[in-house]
């Protein structure tokens, strides 16, 4: 099994937590004693890591001289679900999915997956081509949420929406220029949530394969939104619907 290198506190808590097992080696800097540190070093103690401290110059290269705040893990990848129908068929309510449209920023898909765990969506969808994949910039933007929610590429997008239209999924694309808004569509049922790229929107054939379009209403000057704001405002009425038993 391959191994790679996730940083970040929120990151490497959340892997030390949820699959302890994968954890090879922690890497901490030397030099850095203060409580937060403290507190991973004890987290690693509980869950039998081994802890070695070294110098900022190994942890940069390590990290790609990315803002690793001091603590490097070597992990073996894990596996969450590695289909749609492994997310589908452990499901016990209605499914709600996100899937991005070719995403390229490793912040934005980040922040997309952070949002879709805190929403408590089941599972993020995104083309293996021309977008970003899972990499360790993407792990610590997402805050522990990439080692908890499953992210699934997939080859053709258009296949996969008409595969999830099978099994009983609403498929919703998020544009601004549709008719219908937000708080205008009834999301009760399973759903996926699609969202285009950045600055481009849903590509034409994604948008041929989408059930509904709606908007999110822009009361102010500005015309959009960064795509992980979209897509945190869509599944929390998502929620909040559900929540609600379907009042919009």
């Amino acid at each position: 099994m391959s191994t790679e290198f996730i940083y970040g506190f929120h990151a490497v808590q959340s892997r030390l937590r949820s699959h302890p097992e994968s954890v090879e080696e922690l890497y901490v800097d030397a030099e850095r004693k203060d409580q937060r540190a403290r507190n991973l070093l004890q987290l690693a103690e509980e869950q039998k890591v081994r802890v070695l401290p070294v110098d900022r110059t190994r942890l940069a290269g390590m990290s790609g001289f990315a803002n690793n705040q001091g603590c490097v893990a070597r992990v073996k990848q894990i596996k969450l679900a590695v289909s749609i129908d492994d997310v589908l068929s452990q499901l016990t309510e209605p499914a709600l999915l996100l899937v991005l449209d070719g995403v390229q920023d490793p912040h934005n898909l980040g922040a997309c997956m952070r949002l879709a765990d805190a929403m408590g969506a089941h599972a993020v969808i995104a083309p293996k081509d021309r977008a970003v994949g899972l990499n360790a910039t993407v792990r610590k933007v997402a805050s522990g949420a990439a080692e908890v929610l499953p992210f699934i590429p997939v080859t053709n997008l258009a296949r996969s929406l008409r595969e999830l239209k099978d099994q009983g999924i609403w498929i919703i694309g998020a544009a601004g220029e549709a008719e219908q808004t937000l708080y205008q569509t009834k999301l009760t049922g399973p759903i996926a949530w699609v969202m285009g790229a950045e600055g481009e929107g849903l590509r034409r054939l994604t948008r041929e394969h989408c059930d509904e379009l709606v908007k999110i209403p822009m009361l102010g000057s500005v015309d959009s939104l960064n795509v992980s704001v979209a897509s945190g405002i869509c599944l929390f009425e998502t929620r909040r619907q559900r929540q609600a038993g379907g009042k919009a």
